[in-house]
């Protein structure tokens, strides 16, 4: 049976430059198997076609068809909702900007006349852009994000992700943001599923490190929810976690025997 797999890429694929161990083999495996294969990351500050030469360049051979951002779903959902002549203020960096120009969306900086604001991760966050949005959303204008990640993995630690810019929003207005397009957006779940892999939910595994994205969006949309310890999630976080995977793996590269039968593969923690 055709089965569908979405993979998640910091700190399930790789780790900022570094490809985790048997990543590039498990993924062709499944290719070579007549599997389908998406990836699909939150991170707002790359183009999908840097992530297509990113992972080309790590020995996985992807086209852009392969490729889903938070950036993406941002700019599509906005296609499809936002009425004639509305405008959008944008916190976040020049891919965010881009993949919403591609989708005809038009971008404003002046806060009275824009209908959405539009957060991601953004590097170069200021007192002047934070009041900028709060201005925006004083006079009507609706407040969406990219993606809650807190944090975003790199080597030897952690550094502030799209979640402090949300945090930092929600905090002026005492409000939080109306919607988030990335993981774990059923959105996001939708689109990929329906028009990218074209097979039932369950059907389709959601790969990945994060229980509050990765994990909690397979939850909600009847994915497969297999985590991989590799990236955010430690075992002693799984105890007293809200969002718990269907499966866990200790990394990708178990997944050439995990597709052969998902219930063979137990970590040793679990038969405790």
């Amino acid at each position: 049976m055709q089965k569908g797999f979405i993979f998640d890429l910091d700190g399930t694929v790789y780790v900022e430059n570094r490809l985790i161990d048997g990543a590039a083999e498990a993924i062709h495996h499944l290719i070579d198997c007549g599997h389908k294969v998406v990836f699909l990351t939150n991170k707002s500050i790359e183009t999908i076609d840097a992530y297509v030469e990113k992972l080309n360049f790590l020995g996985i051979k992807v086209t852009r068809e392969n490729v889903v951002s938070s950036n993406y779903l941002t700019a599509k959902y906005l296609a499809n909702n936002i009425k004639k002549g509305e405008k959008v203020l944008v916190i976040g960096e020049k891919p965010l900007y881009d993949e919403l120009k591609n989708m005809g969306i038009e971008i404003s900086d002046n806060e009275i006349e824009v209908s959405y604001v539009v957060i991601g991760w953004d590097r170069q966050f200021t007192y002047d852009k934070l009041n900028q949005a709060f201005q925006a959303w004083k006079n009507g204008a609706k407040v969406i994000a990219t993606n809650p990640d807190r944090t975003c993995p790199i080597e030897g630690g952690q550094i502030p992700d799209c979640g402090a810019m949300i945090g930092a929003i929600e905090g002026a207005t005492g409000e939080e943001v109306e919607l988030i397009l990335g993981k774990p957006s059923p959105f996001a779940a939708k689109v990929i599923v329906e028009e990218m892999l074209e097979l039932p939910p369950e059907n389709c595994f959601m790969v990945g490190d994060r229980l509050e994205t990765d994990i909690r969006m397979a939850n909600l949309s009847g994915l497969q929810s297999v985590l991989v310890l590799t990236g955010i999630t430690t075992k002693e976080m799984l105890s007293h976690a809200l969002d718990q995977p269907k499966y866990i793996l200790n990394s990708i590269k178990d997944l050439k025997d995990f597709v052969k039968n998902p219930n063979s593969i137990v970590l040793d923690f679990l038969k405790k």
